[in-house]
């Protein structure tokens, strides 16, 4: 392990690249599964089910990582600005280059302008992460923020099962249960005490400006999604036809939107 952490950090770019090359190869082999009948009802639908087939495997690898990392080395809760390990420093590296794939597929697939939410935020955690693989400083609130990624896979999930069709089901109920507690537990948490730490430390935190306007566009990101998520799965409201909302893919984004 010492040995790959050391070729790693000699090349942080190019491990990134090659990482995001893995997880494209990862996206054409989940092509070969078979996709739900309505999933396939438009070209976003079909294309927002193969990006979240790659996204779910991503989250189910680092959010599970990011939880042993810590778990293991429980020092990185008390410093997230110096301390690292070789597992924690390939952890950041595969992230970085699965949010590399994501956006690049987002982009070349036509759907930046659907999805620039997506961008954004994936914008930001590129940049964090790529600062913290070429400084080898932040790498363990990298590890921290990827917590996030457990919420992710009821996310995903949930997304899923809202492409097959299957909102009445008894899995869907269940799974925005459990999807609502991950969000509190491993999203709002995590970005709320990353937060917390880096004002409590400010004074002696390097680049902790930038560090703290990144986490505070993002609470409020997290928030607003926050608020969709409780008013689709747990306020009842009207739902619109895709007659009465413009074309069925405009239909479709709002739809997953919610």
């Amino acid at each position: 392990m010492e040995a790959l952490s050391s070729a790693l950090k000699g090349h942080p770019g190019l491990s990134v690249l090659v990482f995001s090359l893995l997880f494209r190869a990862a996206h054409q082999l989940l092509q070969r599964l078979p996709v739900p009948k309505a999933a396939r009802r438009d070209a976003f639908r079909s294309w927002k089910w193969r990006n979240l087939s790659v996204s779910m495997v991503h989250s189910l690898l680092t959010g599970t990582w990011a939880l042993t990392c810590v778990v293991t080395c429980p020092e990185m809760l008390n410093n997230i600005h110096s301390y690292h390990t070789p597992l924690s420093y390939l952890l950041v590296c595969v992230s970085t280059g699965y949010f590399v794939q994501d956006a690049a597929d987002i982009i070349l697939t036509g759907n930046a302008r659907g999805s620039w939410e997506f961008l954004l935020h994936h914008a930001m955690v590129i940049w964090c992460f790529l600062y913290a693989l070429y400084t080898q400083l932040y790498i363990a609130g990298a590890v921290i923020a990827l917590f996030v990624e457990v919420n992710n896979v009821t996310l995903h999930l949930r997304l899923m099962l809202k492409l097959a069709g299957t909102q009445s089901s008894y899995t869907y109920h269940v799974n925005k249960l459990v999807n609502l507690f991950t969000y509190v537990m491993f999203r709002l948490s995590t970005q709320f005490y990353l937060t917390w730490f880096i004002v409590q430390n400010y004074d002696s935190l390097k680049r902790g400006g930038y560090f703290l306007t990144t986490m505070s566009v993002m609470n409020i990101m997290i928030l607003i999604y926050f608020y969709r998520l409780l008013r689709a799965d747990f306020f009842t409201r009207s739902k619109s036809y895709a007659g009465q909302n413009g074309t069925c893919n405009n239909y479709s984004k709002k739809f997953l939107n919610d």
